[in-house]
């Protein structure tokens, strides 16, 4: 049996279990300006802290330590390290030649550690998934007040920069592309038109997660669309699954998780934030907390993939993890899904 198919298997038969936030585990690391260099990169022109990615090259250990705590946490799939991974992201530290192989290795570390883990207990085999985030541009909206009509990205530059960065994804071992955090769906369908792109041409079919995000009470992304047009837009291609994550905690995210479940034939995932930050920008919720929010979810039967995003820790996995194996998964339309 293949990775695919392995994958689809596991899905119907449970919850599956998505790790937590790789930014706030690195936070912990207190890397300085140096660490983010390392030997490597000790001349480079600008700064380069805060670019986590880079840490792939530089801090290897830590981001291979990092997966291995949240699958220790019962994660079933990891996500690489490559949520800024494009020429677009990149150009911001002067990196936009490095993007293939950060992409490349980051998966590499977590195809690494998933294998070992898979290696040891065969019945609940790992998978990463490579993280495809939604850049810092937007298509659909003007950075210009003063001028609504000008765009800083064009649909084919976005095209361009995705596909490269989904290329490197998959040649590093990623079984699964996950499009994120997507505020603006037109971002999104230029990351789904290459993915196309690529299955047509590797004639292969990848599992595709693709993940919206609700800025506020609003109920709608960034770029307008409620929860429902989200799931109408991005339905085209043949789904691993559609859902939400970031923005919002557990509790607020149930109403948006309701709206797509009962529309759509593809499995539903979700990764709400550890509450809402506080003053500080701190999350406070603790693990108990946002597993009793999870519940909601899971009672509903709602969910098929479920994990964290912002603030959340191999504890707050831990105790999804343990809540979510007594629950049965959502039923999934196989039909519409990948041919295994």
């Amino acid at each position: 049996m293949n990775n695919s198919e392995q994958l689809y298997k596991a899905i119907s038969e449970r919850i599956l279990i998505l790790d937590g936030a790789m930014g706030t585990m690195i936070q912990r690391y207190n890397f300085t300006e140096e660490d983010y260099r390392g030997e490597r990169f000790k001349d480079w022109e600008s700064p380069l802290k805060g670019n986590n990615d880079l840490l792939s090259l530089t801090q290897p250990e830590a981001i291979e330590e990092i997966h291995r705590k949240y699958l220790l946490a019962g994660a079933d799939i990891i996500e690489t390290n490559t949520f800024s991974g494009t020429t677009i992201a990149m150009a911001d530290y002067h990196m936009e030649d490095l993007v293939y192989e950060l992409n490349y290795e980051s998966a590499k570390i977590a195809k690494k550690v998933c294998d070992e883990f898979t290696a040891q207990n065969p019945e609940k085999p790992r998978f990463v998934a490579g993280s495809i985030g939604p850049t810092n541009r937007t298509a659909s909206l003007s950075p210009d007040v003063n001028d609504p009509g000008y765009r800083a990205i064009t649909f084919d530059g976005l095209r361009i920069a995705y596909k490269q960065q989904a290329e490197a994804l998959l040649d590093g071992g990623s079984d699964i592309l996950l499009v994120e955090t997507i505020f603006d769906t037109l971002n999104a369908k230029a990351a789904l038109f290459a993915i196309d792109e690529i299955q047509d041409e590797r004639n292969i079919e990848i599992p595709i997660m693709v993940s919206g995000t609700i800025t506020d009470a609003s109920g709608r992304t960034l770029s307008g669309q409620t929860a429902e047009a989200f799931l109408i837009s991005v339905s085209h291609l043949n789904l691993l699954s559609v859902g939400f994550n970031c923005a919002l905690g557990a509790k607020q995210l149930t109403p948006y998780l309701e709206a797509i479940s009962s529309q759509s034939d593809f499995g539903i995932s979700a990764y709400p934030n550890a509450g809402l930050p506080n003053a500080f920008g701190q999350y406070d919720e603790s693990a108990e907390q946002m597993a009793e929010q999870v519940k909601e979810y899971l009672e509903k039967g709602l969910i098929n993939i479920i994990g964290g995003c912002c603030g959340t820790t191999p504890d707050h996995i831990k105790a999804i993890a343990d809540l979510a194996k007594n629950y049965k998964p959502r039923k999934i339309n196989q039909s519409n899904n990948l041919t295994v």
